[in-house]
């Protein structure tokens, strides 16, 4: 038996990367997942990879309620109900200072990362107390949401993470008493595209082989955040709520340290792109 038996889940974002390899996971585990993404072609590329019988695509655009709202009415009408819900959709700002930057893609990053994560806990929220049944919600922080967590030249995403983990607070708090447990996940650092030095600005250019050693330090597979996720989705988090779980704590970073010099000389660090 899986830890998610009989579940259904909505992952947001969830074609490739984090997302991705949270939908897989939760799958495994025996749960019904609804794989998301704004572009319809990213979905059609990656759902076949599912079993037909527990996995549906659907493309929807989370800066706009409208379109999480009708995600979550259609993952009901499919599967006849919800249980979890991952807001993992999120894009990161091109690695610039402010006065360089562009104010629109700025914005985009809040729209997407920070309003997404606030349509996608309401649209939610409002299913699970309308139909009087526990729920599910996970959050996805990440850099900048811990404390001394400092991210210049990516100042929209920092900022957004560390809104999500404020918020994600506020509403365990106000929804307490209720039988739903509202959760905060950070993920670690992962080499998906959002800090992919593909096409480096001149900024990063300038701090390319400081950034590729941090990463080479404390990247991890998707694998280890989707653990946690399943964690939080099962039985354990039942009565729970403002749960926060992080694939990147202290003692993992340290041991992520200690072992980076062993891990180089014998060729054991993973560069896969997720």
């Amino acid at each position: 038996m899986g830890k998610l038996d009989g579940k259904v889940a909505i992952v947001t974002g969830s074609t490739r990367g984090i997302g991705k390899a949270v939908a897989e996971r939760f799958v495994r585990e025996g749960a019904r997942i609804v794989v998301t993404s704004s572009r319809r072609s990213s979905i059609d590329a990656v759902i076949e990879q599912f079993p037909a019988d527990r996995a549906i695509g659907f493309a929807c655009d989370v800066s706009r309620y409208s379109e999480v709202e009708r995600l979550v009415e259609t993952t009901v009408d499919r599967f006849g109900s919800l249980d979890i819900f991952v807001n993992n959709a999120g894009i990161s700002d091109p690695f610039f200072n402010v006065t360089d930057s562009d104010p629109a893609t700025w914005g985009k990053v809040i729209d997407v990362n920070l309003k997404g994560t606030y349509h996608g806990t309401r649209a939610a929220l409002k299913f699970f107390l309308s139909a009087a049944k526990p729920g599910k919600i996970i959050n996805l922080a990440g850099s900048g949401t811990d404390r001394g967590s400092n991210t210049p030249f990516i100042s929209a995403y920092g900022s957004t993470k560390a809104a999500i983990a404020r918020f994600t607070r506020a509403v365990a708090e106000e929804y307490r008493e209720a039988p739903v447990s509202v959760m905060l996940l950070h993920p670690g650092l992962v080499r998906t595209e959002i800090i992919s030095t593909e096409h480096p600005t001149p900024e990063m250019q300038r701090r390319l082989a400081t950034f590729r050693t941090v990463v080479d330090i404390f990247a991890q597979p998707p694998s280890v955040a989707a653990g946690l996720a399943v964690k939080m989705a099962s039985s354990w988090s039942d009565g729970r709520t403002g749960v926060y779980l992080s694939a990147l704590g202290s003692v993992r970073k340290k041991i992520l340290l200690f072992s980076y010099p062993f891990r180089k000389l014998f060729g054991r660090i993973d560069r896969q792109n997720y």
